[in-house]
Order: structure tokens, then C-alpha cells, then sequence
């Protein structure tokens, strides 16, 4: 059975909002930002930013979003290399994963960007895991899916917005895809599928000197995207998601080719985290027993990329499967070799969890923080020890410290939830829950917190003060919502 891809709710927020933007209101809008008269769009970038925001939103409410902070810390400091080095640096991109073993990557309005954790673990060199973000950047950097909206603005609106759905669509799930187009205009698809080869040939063209401009191997796009080619041979009627939904074709291959023949080679090595971060993945594929057998043929076997990567798996598949002793092993072995990651202080401490050393765990969390500061997993850690261990003063002192120093991260304020429940202050928990809420898109969710924090009857004249004009501020967002 065909599993339902976790875009088909994003598919419907897109719908409301160009339903409510459309030929009256402010789709259409003048301004954008000057990269060229190929990125020109009748589509304003607020409201792509608005969009996106609401698709990623959906998107983080499904199982399949990858909630792993090491995961996305790891993709945020790759794509920050890359974005830095795009045409348009300063356009703020967000980047995530999927969990879905099919080898895809899509990027979507305002700057939202996905990668499947079966793109992470198939890319055999961070350049060209590099050279697909690269391209997906260039989507964004080009507003390809606003224009593409845009070049059909000779049809009608419903028709422009079935093929905005088709379009965006496509970038996740091909299958989406042709349910979405089928209830378009044939002329208008022909001419959108046109369109979109454009499209790959350009985000290809810039994607290259993204990747060449931030000192990836240029010639890993070149590689990743012949490889795939290769495959469709053997794949016949089923391609990767990547191939279907990225049509490659002669000259695309050819192109890129070209490009590189010009560039002289030279090894660019992979950064410890990009095997790190793969070996983490792969440890959670299948149940505990076989990530064990995979991590220990691959050492026994020698088959490894890299060593170190291979032991962290290892470590990773033996604490799925309840084996403190052989985690504890892998990571001495990991001590030894000296391999410097917060991925490897992350795992210290959850062995120390997962040995019942609470006291342990969290000298761990604060050691590796010495060494990386910025690193979510171990402050999330952090976090959860204290709260674990009932100082809830101390967590909520600690949760309202990390809340102002990263405003946008709902997961502080849940940890502030919850510490203040622990304490039974109940307007403090609900205030905190709220924000959480509107973090994450649920306005009306976190518009009945506030309720019940203005009904708590725990806090002072200030504290209700804050709490009413918050509430003021969220319910004119909910009506603005339901407007759409």
C-alpha cells in the first residue's frame, strides 16, 4: 500500500492563502529584489515568506518531519555555507529533514528547504549533498515556483492555483503530482512541465557556481546527478523520487559535464559531521538487532568511508537496542581516536542516561557545551536533565534563558510549560504553552491557553497584563486566519 505523503495538508494552507491573495488581492505585487530578468515574478516575496511559513508549519505537525536538532543543526551549517555564497544571501532560508528513505530534496515558497534523509545517507561526499542543496537553493534564489504561478496568470485563478499546487507538489511526491494536474488545463500543463525544464537548467547553471563559490568540489553536482542518471537503467518504470520529480535530461547531464571539464580537480574532504551525521541515520533504519549486525559487518568487514563514523553508528544502534556496554565500548573507541563533534558528546551523555546516571549524563551535557556552545542537542539534553532530576526552578531559570537567546525554538517554551506545571504556577504554564503554540502555527491553540492562563488566578497585575495583550495580539491573528 502506497503510503499518503505527508505534503497533502501543506497542499490545502497553500490553496487558502493564493484562494484569499488571489486576482483582488496582493499576489501580484511590485518590488522584488533585482537578481536579473530570468528571476523577475509576479508574486510578492512577503507572501512567499507567508506561505512558506504556513506550509512548514503543517509540515512539522507530521510524523514524518524529523524532529533530530544534531540532524538540523548539521543542514542549517551546511546550507549556511551555501546560502552565503547564493545570489541572494540575505533571503533567510530554513532547512530540514524528512524521514523518507527515497532519495529527494525540494525547496518550497520563502525559502524552506527539505532534504530526505534517503538524499543524506545516498550522497557518498558532502560536495554532492552540497551540489543538490545547491540546486534547491537556486530555486529559491530564482523564485522558480512564484513565476511558475506567475506565467499562468493569463488563465483562470483556479486554474493558476491547480498548478501551483501541481508544481509544488511535484517537489515532493511525483505521484502528488499527476493527481494535482489532472484536474488542470492539458494546455496549461504542457506548458508548466515546459517551464519547470527551464527552470532545472537555470538552478543547475547557479546551483554550480554556488557550490564552486563555497568551496565545495564542483564536480559532486556532476557526479550525484550522473550516478542517478545511471541508475534509471536498472530503476526503468521506478526512478528515485529525485529523478521523477527533477526530470533529467541529455542536456542537463551534459551541461553540467561541461562545466566541470573547465574546473580543475581538486579534493575537497568531507567534514566529520557529514559521516557522522549518515551513520546516525543509518543506526536508526530497521529495528535495534539489524542496525547492530549492519554497524558491526561494516567493522568487522572493513567497509567503512570512514572509521569513526562507523564506531558512532555502532554506539547509536547499541543504545536503540538497550546495550550500554557496547555503546560505552564504540564511544572509548571514539574517545581514543579523538574525533571532535558535539555528535559524539550527545552520545556520551545519553549512554550516561541510558546507564541510569542522571549526575553523569548532565557533567556530560555541560562539558560538551564548553566545547560547542550552539549546539541544540546538547542544550536540549541540558534541559531535559534538570527537569528530570526535579530542579524545576532551576529548569524553568534555564528555559527562559534559552528562550530569549533563540525566540524562534517552540522547544524552550515547552520545557518552561512544564517546569512551571511541576511547580503548579498555572498562569506562567499556560502563557508559556501558548507561545509554544504560536511558534508552531496553532493559533487557536495556543488563543485557549491564554484563556486559561487569564482564568489561572495564580499571577500578579503585571503578569495579567502581559497575558491580555498577548491574548489581544493572537486573537486578531485567528481572525485574520479565518479571513483566509
Amino acid at each position: 500500500m502506497v503510503r499518503a505523503p505527508f505534503f497533502r495538508r501543506p497542499l490545502a494552507a497553500i490553496l487558502a492563502v493564493l484562494l484569499a491573495l488571489g486576482p483582488g488581492g496582493s499576489v501580484y505585487a511590485e518590488g522584488l529584489p533585482d537578481l536579473g530578468d530570468a528571476a523577475q515574478s509576479d508574486i510578492s516575496p512577503l507572501v512567499e515568506k507567508k506561505v512558506g511559513e504556513q506550509i512548514f508549519n503543517d509540515i512539522r505537525r507530521d510524523p514524518d518531519y524529523l524532529n533530530d536538532p544534531e540532524v538540523t543543526d548539521y543542514l542549517e551549517r551546511l546550507g549556511g555555507r551555501l546560502t552565503a555564497a547564493s545570489p541572494d544571501p540575505a533571503f533567510g532560508y530554513t532547512f530540514f529533514a524528512i524521514k523518507d528513505p527515497t532519495i529527494n530534496a525540494f525547496a518550497t515558497f520563502g525559502g524552506y528547504v527539505a532534504v530526505n534523509t534517503g538524499l543524506l545517507t545516498a550522497a557518498q561526499t558532502e560536495s554532492e549533498l552540497a551540489g543538490v542543496l545547491a540546486h534547491e537553493i537556486s530555486h529559491v534564489t530564482q523564485h522558480h515556483l512564484a513565476r511558475g504561478i506567475a506565467k499562468e496568470k493569463q488563465n483562470s485563478i483556479a486554474a493558476m492555483i491547480t498548478m501551483a499546487l501541481a508544481m509544488l507538489a511535484a517537489r515532493s511526491n511525483s505521484q502528488v503530482a499527476g493527481a494535482a494536474m489532472a484536474s488542470a488545463q492539458a494546455g496549461a500543463i504542457q506548458s508548466s512541465l515546459a517551464f519547470s525544464r527551464e527552470f532545472e537548467r537555470e538552478a543547475d547553471r547557479i546551483g554550480f557556481q554556488t557550490l564552486q563559490k563555497a568551496g565545495f568540489d564542483p564536480h559532486g553536482m556532476a557526479d550525484f546527478f550522473a550516478r542517478l542518471q545511471k541508475a534509471t537503467r536498472l530503476y526503468e518504470n521506478n526512478a528515485p523520487v529525485y529523478l521523477r520529480t527533477h526530470p533529467l535530461t541529455v542536456e542537463r547531464i551534459s551541461d553540467m559535464q561541461n562545466r566541470v571539464q573547465n574546473v580543475p580537480y581538486r579534493q575537497v574532504p568531507d567534514t566529520a559531521d557529514f559521516q557522522l551525521v549518515r551513520a546516525k541515520l543509518r543506526a536508526m533504519e530497521g529495528t535495534p538487532k539489524e542496525a547492530v549486525a549492519h554497524f558491526e559487518e561494516v567493522l568487522r568487514e572493513r567497509k567503512f568511508v570512514n572509521e569513526a563514523s562507523a564506531h558512532l553508528g555502532l554506539a547509536r544502534a547499541a543504545l536503540r537496542a538497550k546495550d550500554v556496554a557496547t555503546a560505552e565500548r564504540e564511544l572509548q573507541v571514539l574517545r581514543r581516536a579523538k574525533v571532535n563533534s558535539a555528535l559524539v558528546e550527545s552520545l556520551a551523555a545519553e549512554t550516561r542516561l541510558a546507564a541510569g546516571d542522571l549526575v553523569g549524563a548532565e557533567a556530560a551535557y555541560r562539558d560538551g557545551l564548553k566545547r560547542f556552545p550552539f549546539a541544540k542537542g546538547l542544550i536540549y539534553g541540558l534541559g531535559d536533565t534538570i527537569f528530570v532530576a526535579g530542579r524545576y526552578t532551576e529548569a524553568v531559570a534555564f528555559a527562559e534563558a534559552q528562550s530569549q537567546a533563540y525566540p524562534q525554538d517552540p522547544t524552550f517554551y515547552l520545557l518552561l510549560a512544564k517546569s512551571h506545571a511541576a511547580l503548579g504556577h498555572r498562569l506562567p504554564q499556560h502563557r508559556a504553552l501558548a507561545e509554544a503554540y504560536a511558534l508552531q502555527g496553532k493559533t487557536a491553540e495556543a488563543v485557549e491557553q491564554l484563556n486559561l492562563a487569564q482564568r489561572a488566578g495564580d499571577g500578579n497585575f503585571y503578569e495579567q497584563s502581559v497575558v491580555d495583550a498577548r491574548l489581544k495580539a493572537l486573537k486578531a491573528r485567528q481572525a485574520e486566519e479565518q479571513r483566509r
